[in-house]
């Protein structure tokens, strides 16, 4: 550790912390006002380990220290036991944008030097603090964010499995519309089974699929062998877990939702309406009634943005945060829009 005096600024957050973060520990800059001399102030920067117990004590050393702003760059997923902690021990926590608190070139770069730079924006009020919702919401974004990741991997499952038909020269595909229907998903546990008659396969169509018995007695000529078998076996299985896991996640999504009903109190909005009259369901539906909007979307969306929309000031905000909003350029007399962001898909 540390200790020096600097010269005061007008206009400064008096006491304010900044953190550096790595995935094992976190670089500590602190400066606050000097004890016996007015107008000066003294930094001090030491490492702290990122572990629970470690966090906690920087948090203690910061109250008493009366740090009212802790500042940290959104490092990956190693800045949440940092914020968390943290903000659970009654301080105000700043996530930043990296692009805002970027190194500089033509100077060092270090992890106290990122800390120094870090705790001199932050004191100036030269940063802005990033969306982070509260503990129900962010919940419930892990399990949106985790059903996505599933219904991804079940997709693509579902295309190994018409790939391993195609090498078996089965082209169920090109006539039914999905193959997994239940007709499709006869025809296959069929084959697996050991049924290799094209013509008794085409009889397991059920409804609409019953008039392409001909069709399908075609496309069902090919050579799937013991090989195909086991493959399809195996995928079709992996296929069901993935969606009995779906399946719990969308249930475990209803019911967080109906929870962010409880959880709430009070007013949100301009409208004062109370939370309690605009259930987070009927919030849902109301996002479903947009075209183009399904359950499934509406839920996540509620999951990003969460019930409250008072975090963003005006619509124009929301949508530029959720970098659906062309940067604009201007200079001098020449004004260009750049590139969209990269938003969470």
């Amino acid at each position: 550790m540390e200790t020096e005096e600097i010269e005061a600024i007008e206009g400064l957050v008096e006491r304010v912390a900044a953190i550096d973060v790595a995935k094992a520990s976190g670089m500590v800059r602190m400066r606050l006002p000097h004890q016996s001399r007015e107008g000066r102030r003294v930094q001090e920067v030491w490492n702290v380990a990122a572990t629970t117990s470690a966090v906690l004590e920087l948090g203690d050393r910061l109250l008493c220290q009366g740090v009212t702003r802790v500042v940290m760059e959104a490092t990956g997923s190693y800045w949440k036991v940092f914020f968390f902690l943290l903000e659970a021990r009654g301080l105000e926590c700043w996530l930043v944008n990296a692009r805002e608190v970027k190194n500089v070139p033509g100077r060092p770069k270090t992890d106290k030097l990122d800390a120094v730079r870090l705790a001199k924006l932050a004191e100036r009020g030269m940063l802005r603090p990033s969306f982070v919702p509260p503990k129900p919401v962010r919940r419930l974004r892990d399990l949106t964010r985790t059903r996505t990741v599933l219904t991804e991997e079940r997709s693509r499952h579902k295309w190994r499995v018409e790939k391993v038909l195609e090498d078996a020269q089965v082209k169920l595909s090109t006539v039914a519309t999905d193959i997994f229907g239940v007709s499709g998903r006869a025809m296959m546990e069929a084959m697996i089974a050991g049924e290799r008659n094209p013509r008794v396969l085409a009889q397991m169509a059920k409804g609409r699929m019953a008039a392409k018995t001909d069709a399908l007695a075609l496309a069902l000529t090919g050579q799937f062998e013991e090989h195909h078998a086991f493959l399809c076996r195996t995928l079709l299985d992996s296929i069901d877990h993935l969606t009995t896991q779906i399946d719990k996640l969308s249930e475990r999504i209803a019911r967080a939702i109906e929870d962010l009903t409880a959880h709430d109190a009070g007013t949100t909005g301009d409208d004062r309406t109370p939370v309690g009259d605009r259930t987070r369901s009927t919030l849902v539906d109301r996002l479903d009634a947009i075209p183009g909007i399904g359950p499934t979307t509406a839920q996540v969306l509620l999951a990003e943005l969460g019930p409250d929309m008072s975090v963003f000031p005006t619509p124009d905000h929301l949508a530029s945060w959720a970098k659906l909003c062309p940067r604009t350029i201007q200079s001098g007399t020449k004004t260009a829009t750049g590139r969209t962001g990269k938003g969470n898909p």
